[in-house]
C-alpha cells in the first residue's frame, strides 16, 4: 500500500518559487546546510522544473518561475512580485551560527538575532532571491501569561515611540 504522506514529509512542505534555480539551490546548500535530493530540469536545460533539498529533517521543494498549462495563472518569485507574503521558519541547534551563515553565503540581515520574549533566540534574514528566512534556538519555556505581559509591554513601548 502506498503511504498517503511519503516518508520524509510533513503535512506541510514549503514550495519556493525563485530566479536562477540553479543558484538558488547552491545558496541554500552554502547557507542553511541543505542537501539536494534531486533535480528535474527543463527540456532546454535552461529551469528547474522541480528540484527537492532537505534542510535537517524537513524537504523543501523549488522550482523557476513559470505559467501554468501556458495560461494566465504563473508561479512568479519574491523578485518578479517585489516582496512576499510567507516566512519560512528554521529551529535549529545553534541559530547565531546559521544566521551568520547565510549572510556569509549573500543573504541580508532583516532582523538580528535577539533573545525575544517567546522564549527564543530569533533572527531573519531575506535571501538572494528574496524569500524571507526566520531562524530560531528554543531557549526557554515562558509561561502564557509572562509571554501575553511581555507582548503588551512591547507593543506600549513601540506606540510610545513613535508618538
Amino acid at each position: 500500500m502506498v503511504k498517503p504522506i511519503p516518508d520524509g514529509y510533513h503535512s506541510i512542505t514549503p514550495y519556493l518559487v525563485v530566479n536562477k534555480g540553479v543558484e538558488a539551490i547552491e545558496f541554500y546548500k552554502r547557507a542553511f546546510g541543505a542537501i539536494e535530493e534531486y533535480r528535474h530540469i527543463s527540456p532546454d536545460g535552461k529551469a528547474i522544473v522541480n528540484a527537492e533539498l532537505r534542510i535537517g529533517d524537513s524537504p523543501i521543494l523549488l522550482s523557476d518561475e513559470f505559467s501554468h498549462d501556458g495560461g494566465t495563472e504563473k508561479s512568479r518569485s519574491p523578485k518578479s512580485i517585489g516582496g512576499t507574503a510567507v516566512i519560512i521558519h528554521i529551529y535549529t541547534e545553534d541559530v547565531d551560527k546559521i544566521f551568520n551563515q547565510a549572510i556569509s553565503a549573500g543573504a541580508k540581515e532583516v532582523m538580528p538575532v535577539t533573545d525575544m520574549f517567546w522564549g527564543d533566540r530569533y533572527g531573519q534574514i531575506v535571501d538572494p532571491y528574496g524569500h524571507i528566512w526566520s531562524i530560531a534556538t528554543h531557549k526557554r519555556d515562558p509561561s502564557k501569561e509572562e509571554i501575553q505581559n511581555a507582548a503588551e509591554a512591547m507593543f506600549k513601548d513601540m506606540a510610545s515611540s513613535k508618538a
